[in-house]
């Protein structure tokens, strides 16, 4: 359980692939402390000289679920402080990683998934992927600024209002997906991508991807941190415990 760093399981030992693999039982709603550990792992693999592609997988029934909602519910505001912060340097660790980050989705990517996601270079996902925002449903704000990466914006706000979720396939009709194929396949195409990238010189994919970073017409860690500002409000308001003391009540 937690994060890991391996190279692939298959192909050669030194083809500059490094996978980052996120497992937190059951549904990988991490904790501050996971947050944490995936902004470390992610910074020291693309600081690795002989590391030219990242891949961000998952083991488990999804790839993310967001934040762990029973740590914030028993840990008060100081769990509220250190779940932001953990979101924010995992989202700007993908997002600042010296080398591309590739994606590989595969059921469930809600709430901090999307934030992953959304600041991944490319993504390649399962046809099982569902993506989206339930936050208003968990007494919650933040990661618009990522959604609005992968859809268009009326759709991105027609999703955060109602928590609903899009498809692999509906994200590949909006061209932010890269492939969509069968479960059991994500992993050989994900790293068949990274292998092509990695193909390339590692000092120029470096300076690609600090480019491509520098043309951005949204600066995403000024954007996500305004948003956070309003996750905090919310919560110090009592708007996020009555909306949190609610989840999964309903349904019952």
């Amino acid at each position: 359980m937690g994060v890991s760093t391996s190279p692939p399981e298959k192909g050669p030992e030194k083809d500059g692939i490094a996978v980052v693999t996120v497992d937190f039982p059951p549904v990988n709603a991490l904790p501050v402390d996971g947050w944490f550990a995936l902004a470390d792992a992610v910074r020291a693999a693309g600081r690795d000289p002989g590391v030219r592609c990242v891949v961000l997988a998952a083991k488990g029934r999804g790839f993310n679920s967001g934040v762990d909602i029973k740590e914030l519910q028993a840990g008060g505001p100081e769990a509220l402080v250190g779940a932001n912060r953990g979101c924010f340097e995992a989202f700007s660790a993908v997002y600042e990683c010296e080398v591309p980050v590739v994606a590989a989705v595969r059921g469930f990517c809600l709430g901090g998934g999307i934030g992953l996601v959304g600041n991944a270079d490319v993504v390649v996902a399962s046809e099982d992927a569902v993506f989206g925002l339930p936050e208003l449903d968990r007494g919650a704000l933040g990661a618009a600024t990522h959604l609005s990466r992968l859809v268009p914006q009326h759709l991105m706000r027609a999703l955060y209002y109602t928590s609903r979720t899009v498809t692999a396939a509906e994200l590949h009709a909006h061209g932010s997906v890269w492939r969509v194929v069968p479960r059991d396949e994500l992993n050989a195409a994900a790293l068949e991508l990274a292998r092509e990238i990695a193909a390339k010189d590692g000092e120029l994919l470096r300076l690609a991807k600090a480019a491509i970073n520098g043309i951005d017409p949204v600066d995403v860690r000024r954007s996500y941190r305004f948003e956070q500002g309003f996750t905090f409000e919310a919560s110090v308001s009592g708007v996020a415990d009555r909306v949190r003391d609610r989840f999964g009540k309903e349904e019952a």
